[in-house]
């Protein structure tokens, strides 16, 4: 094709002022930070059993003690106190009142936050990944790209949930937070791209979980407001419900004496102050302590409190309560690669909408935007990172983040499709550090470990390069900028503390593990039949759960925040009806 010299030369210099600018740390933060300039905040819920820590007192009792008030932890809450007295308890703050999680324009702000009391705590795997835990209320629901869509039902059925239930839990879920997103250009592009190359068929806008091309649902609603899990405590009893913030939860607490097994019985929780409380569960054979603290949360807190590998816990000065070898173990995050491609014509600003779900276990998805690289703190100029060496530390990255929070972000405009691989197979492991509840673990997810796992990379990769090359999506590609070098562009972003090769354009395998990145879906760490059971009871122990994300195997659908609110209310009404003798059906709010 003839071009001229000067269409070459403006190609080019968009390209260039393109690649200019980058996420340092979080890809997805970045990608998914074009942002609308939304002045609205939204008011906070009259919670009038939200208060902080440091009001609760010294020693308090309640039928059920919920630790964590995530995706998970939130609904579950809201669903047992409608006949019960509970007690959750969140580490972080209210999401209510923070502009950086209700408005999408100023969404990586709340993700370059590194301070102690940011709503996302920052942490980078073993893999050289960097990655980000929830520390507010709401969990993960507060800081994610808001993509909603259900597990599909063979995985429902794998799993052994009552699908009736499943059913009216999701819908329980969606009345609060779920809605249908816009489609606009870049959007339907990308999906009539997926289709052009065989991502078929098209299944229009759903939230069911369906191979081929679909339209997913969204938490951010018609005006971009978020709608996070903290929404659906507006279901709980007001008079049954206690929530805690900023009440960091030491370790769990066991009785021993006269039993044949441990039994939890109380947790010990720090204020914001310092200063030590403790809850206890009432008396009474179906009052349980649950832990819903997440994929990473949730097994560090088993370990803090004694249940783990004992050789592990016993180095650290950890009583052990339990020798349970396999909390901690089966650590997994779906690993997700991305193509950046510079569009000649404007694009709307748009978040994950479209899917292509395909039947070798790679799901394409794509976000679009001008100037959507989002907080200064995670904007890049190339030339900035001639510090790093190959294998390009840590603390190189905190000395870039603190360097570029300066630069300025010119406009661009632009988009990028990525693949995530599904499952995945590939499976590490969590460790303690120390003893400090606040601080992260260690954890290695040992991405593309499974030799499946990359060759699903490498096919959904292909299908990207198919899509960016169809008919379908031509309006928003150069013509001559080939995909190869939108590969060789794409390799040099300083997306992970990975070393680099220069190959990365001649093989899709050395692209998909320099390139990896997270898309915030870990999981494991406390998996069904290998430290609970199929009612998410603790192996071992009494009157001691976890329901949350750390309990999969795999994760659910293309995304799992659906799913992890899903279980949340799921499990609430299956504890209730074990406690009262009633069907699930009956508990409605």
């Amino acid at each position: 094709m003839d071009t001229s010299v000067a269409e070459m030369e403006a190609g080019v210099e968009m390209l260039t002022r393109s690649t200019a600018m980058w996420s340092s740390s979080l890809l997805l933060a970045g990608v998914l930070c074009f942002l609308i300039g939304l002045s609205h905040s939204e008011l906070p819920p009259k919670y009038t059993f939200m208060k902080h820590a440091t009001e609760a007192p010294a020693v308090s009792y309640y039928d059920y003690i919920i630790i964590g008030g995530g995706t998970a932890g939130c609904p579950l809450a809201a669903t047992l106190s409608q006949s019960s007295k509970v007690l959750l308890l969140e580490r972080g703050d209210s999401p209510y009142g923070n502009k950086n999680i209700s408005n999408l324009a100023t969404f990586g702000d709340t993700l370059s936050d590194t301070s102690p009391t940011s709503p996302s705590q920052r942490f980078i795997s073993e893999d050289g990944v960097i990655n980000a835990r929830a520390r507010v209320l709401g969990g993960g629901s507060c800081l994610n790209a808001g993509f909603y869509t259900r597990a599909s039902t063979d995985y429902v059925q794998e799993v052994g949930w009552d699908g009736r239930l499943v059913n009216e839990s999701y819908q329980w879920v969606e009345k609060v937070v779920a809605f249908e997103p816009p489609m606009l250009q870049w959007q339907s592009a990308v999906r009539d791209g997926l289709l052009e190359v065989g991502v078929q068929p098209f299944n229009g806008f759903t939230y069911d979980h369906i191979y081929g091309t679909k339209v997913g649902g969204t938490i951010f609603d018609k005006d971009g407001h978020r709608h996070t899990a903290a929404d659906l405590l507006q279901y709980a009893d007001p008079g049954k419900l206690t929530v805690l913030l900023h009440a960091t939860v030491a370790k769990i607490l066991f009785r021993h004496k006269g039993r044949p097994r441990p039994m939890a019985h109380g947790v010990v929780f720090w204020d914001s102050a310092g200063v030590m409380h403790r809850a206890y569960i009432s008396k009474g054979s179906k009052n349980e302590i649950i832990v819903s603290a997440g994929a990473i949360g949730s097994p560090q807190l088993l370990m803090l409190s004694g249940v783990g590998p004992a050789e592990h816990l016993r180095s650290l000065g950890i009583d052990v309560v339990l020798d349970q070898p396999m909390v901690g173990q089966g650590m997994s995050d779906n690993p997700m690669n991305a193509i950046y491609i510079p569009s000649p014509a404007p694009v709307e600003i748009s978040l994950i909408q479209v899917v292509g779900i395909t039947k070798f276990g790679s799901y394409i998805e794509a976000a679009s935007g001008s100037n959507f690289a989002g907080h200064s703190a995670y904007i890049s100029d190339t030339p900035n990172f001639g510090m790093f060496s190959p294998q390009r530390t840590r603390e190189a990255i905190e000395r870039a983040v603190e360097q570029m929070k300066s630069l300025q972000v010119a406009d661009f405009r632009g988009g990028f499709i990525l693949e995530k691989v599904m499952g995945p197979l590939s499976t590490g492991h969590l460790e303690l550090k120390n003893r400090n509840p606040s601080d992260n673990p260690s954890v290695t997810f040992n991405y593309f470990k499974e030799p499946e796992d990359l060759q699903r990379c490498v096919q959904g990769m292909m299908t990207i390069e198919k899509v960016i090359e169809s008919k379908g999506f031509s309006k928003f590609r150069y013509p001559y900028i080939s995909v190869e070098a939108l590969i060789n562009i794409t390799a040099t972003f300083p997306v992970n503390l990975r070393p680099k090769h220069d190959n990365d354009s001649k093989s899709w395998e050395q692209f998909c593990i320099d390139t990896v990145m997270t898309i915030w879906h870990y999981h494991g760490g406390c998996q069904v039949d290998q430290v609970v059971d199929h009612d998410y009871k603790v192996l071992g122990l009494d009157a001691l759960r976890v329901i949350d994300g750390s309990t999969f195997n795999h994760s659910p659908g293309t995304n799992p925040q659906a799913t992890v609110m899903m279980l949340g209310r799921y499990m609430g009404i299956k504890i209730l009806s074990e406690r009262l003798g009633k069907h699930g059906a009956e508990w409605k709010a």
